[in-house]
């Protein structure tokens, strides 16, 4: 495996349009029922199937959308690297995820991979670089944040395909594939899965900045799946208050913020949010009686400390997603523009039982 070190440590610089304005807590009590299939916010795409306990949800073909290929190249020699936002690699979520996908290029493909942990987003185009000028083939960037970044470095190593994971893009790009995801469909099972298996009729969830789309729409599809199961149900919904930068490392908000829901009555908390909802995740285990549901990955596997409360995973395949674009980038068929990725429920791994026959059939419907 390749390494790349970056020299000296650089200082956080962000610009004004990464600061978050604060948001609180609010309970949403007034949310329209949609039908079973939530409203995206953003564009539905295709996806290749990918089978879940809860069977996912279907997604809708959008323009400049790829379906994922079947057929697996061999890239020996080929370069993959991957640039982290400011969150971690090791996230147990959606870097994970990420990072993930790319060892399976190394495993199944021999790819030589590597990734880089962003530190400021003043450096975003300087990791890039980094792989670029050392000859990688693909670069994969993690994160809404990075689309800027990407795009430019596109246009800058058109001989370099890059894949931007949570990044939507309104115009194809050449050389840039944007895994993207309806957050807001995997967010509605999670919500209609919350409100029915509450008892307390007050459910909640711990989210990242909800200065990224996809976080946004993953809080209003847990709202609109709620309420379609029950409209009276209280949702007690809160963003993170910081930046970018810090909103989705911060475990001890999570939790803080999980312990005050589960205060006011909550008795289902959905953590959505890095290791921020890991923390709140980790807290709503501390709770007897109380569940709690993870995101972007099966966190049953990389969270263990959620077991007591964890009753399942709203998914985004991203590990697939990723792997899928680096098979096409080694054929020399990686499409430019949207790419889409699918969603659903984990297994219910211990809780299965607890989860009627009724529920599980309406959350396949």
């Amino acid at each position: 495996m390749r390494e790349f070190r970056l020299i000296g440590l650089f200082c956080i610089l962000l610009a004004g349009t990464l600061v978050a304005s604060s948001c609180g807590s609010s309970d949403s009590d007034q949310v329209d029922s949609p039908s079973l299939v939530a409203t995206t916010a953003v564009p539905t795409t295709t996806a290749a199937p990918v089978t879940t306990t809860a069977a996912p949800p279907t997604t809708t073909a959008a323009p400049t959308t790829t379906v994922a290929s079947t057929t697996t190249s061999t890239a020996d020699g080929m370069c993959v690297g991957l640039v982290t936002d400011v969150g971690q690699v090791d996230d147990k979520s959606f870097n994970q995820s990420a990072w993930e996908g790319v060892l399976r290029a190394s495993d199944e493909m021999g790819a030589d991979v590597d990734y880089i942990e962003t530190q400021a987003a003043k450096d975003y185009a300087t990791n890039i670089g980094l792989f670029a000028d050392n000859g990688c083939d693909v670069i994969v960037t993690v994160g809404f944040a990075l689309g800027e970044a990407t795009a430019i470095a596109a246009a800058e190593y058109p001989d370099v395909d890059f894949i931007g994971v949570d990044q939507f893009q309104g115009a194809a790009v050449d050389g840039v594939a944007g895994l993207i995801f309806p957050e807001d469909q995997a967010g509605f099972l999670a919500g209609a899965l919350a409100a029915s298996m509450s008892q307390s009729g007050i459910i909640a969830e711990v989210l990242g900045t909800d200065l990224v789309p996809p976080v946004v729409a993953f809080g209003e599809g847990y709202v609109n799946g709620a309420k379609y199961v029950n409209p009276s149900i209280k949702v007690i919904k809160t963003y993170h208050p910081g930046g970018i930068d810090t909103a989705f490392t911060d475990p001890e908000w999570g939790a803080t913020t999980a312990r005050q829901a589960l205060e006011n009555g909550a008795d289902v908390v959905f953590g959505a949010g890095g290791k921020t909802g890991n923390g709140a995740l980790i807290e709503v285990a501390g709770e007897e009686g109380a569940l709690c549901i993870g995101v972007d990955s099966d966190q049953w596997f990389t969270v263990p400390e959620a077991h007591p409360c964890l009753i399942t995973s709203s998914m985004k395949m991203i590990t697939d997603g990723v792997f899928d674009l680096i098979s096409q980038s080694a054929a020399g068929s990686m499409p430019s523009g949207n790419y889409g990725g699918a969603v659903g429920l984990a297994p219910f791994h211990d809780f299965d039982s607890m989860v009627s026959d009724d529920i599980k059939s309406m959350l396949a419907t």
